[in-house]
């Protein structure tokens, strides 16, 4: 069982409650459990960054974590308990009942839902009572931070499994699949989205949420319908994947 969201108000008691979420995934063989190990080692570099003053306000930016981790962990467990949440996090949790998803599509999709829409939403409350532009060299670190681990664990799975780097090389969607979930893009998106809601007045707000929440669950099709072809493709590499979703799960806590 996780501490409910006011008991959480620290960058440890975010890692604690993803450690269970790991050890929940992992004891029941769920693929959920890859999203929360990669989101687990960029909470640990987070706090890192934290520790050593990367971070120009290191107290602001653990606040922006937890609200961040927040929008996570509460749609985790709402959907544990069939309780409403966003399109594009039950789009993520959805795929985690799909055998023939690869891990990388796991990752993506989860990205999708909390850098696309979350982030936005957590950069704009921690910027509530000042101006969100002081902000921004902080976002943009922290998202430096999440661009290196997303790279380094898609090179890791494309050279474990090199059919997937063909692919990705020679269709043309897929060329979209990597660029807009290098987090090239998704960077830009979410500062210019968090700029919308921190200038927007609050009796819009849910509006403008859910309108972006509709736009990045359909973003949902260039993870997981790349054309016949491919997901034949997919399949065959699915098949391939080394190891159990357990130690899967546990490879990637680590990267």
């Amino acid at each position: 069982m996780t501490m409910s969201a006011l008991q959480i108000s620290s960058i440890d008691q975010v890692i604690s409650t993803l450690d269970i979420i790991i050890s929940d995934s992992v004891k029941n063989k769920n693929p959920m459990g890859y999203f929360a190990a990669l989101y687990r080692c960029v909470t640990v570099k987070v706090k890192e960054g934290i520790e050593t003053n990367f971070f120009d306000d290191g107290p602001r930016m653990e606040k922006l974590d937890v609200i961040f981790a927040l929008r996570y962990i509460d749609a985790y467990y709402a959907w544990q308990k069939n309780e409403k949440i966003t399109k594009s996090w039950q789009k993520a949790f959805e795929l985690s009942t799909n055998y023939w998803s690869v891990v990388l599509q796991h990752l993506l999709i989860g990205m999708n839902a909390h850098i696309n829409l979350d982030l936005s939403i957590a950069a704009a409350e921690v910027s509530k009572n000042g101006n969100i532009n002081d902000l921004e060299d902080d976002f943009r670190k922290i998202n430096k931070i999440l661009s290196l681990l997303v790279n380094e664990v898609q090179n890791d799975l494309s050279d474990m499994w090199p059919t997937l780097k063909k692919i990705l090389q020679k269709t043309k969607k897929a060329d979209d699949f990597f660029v807009d979930f290098s987090m090239e893009l998704a960077r830009e998106g979410a500062w210019k989205f968090a700029l919308i809601i921190a200038n927007s007045p609050d009796k819009s707000m849910e509006t403008i949420i859910n309108s972006r929440d509709e736009k990045i669950a359909k973003k949902v099709g260039l993870i997981t319908n790349q054309g016949i072809l491919a997901n034949i493709i997919f399949k065959i590499i699915r098949l391939g994947e080394i190891g159990t979703i357990e130690k899967r799960i546990m490879q990637l806590a680590t990267v």
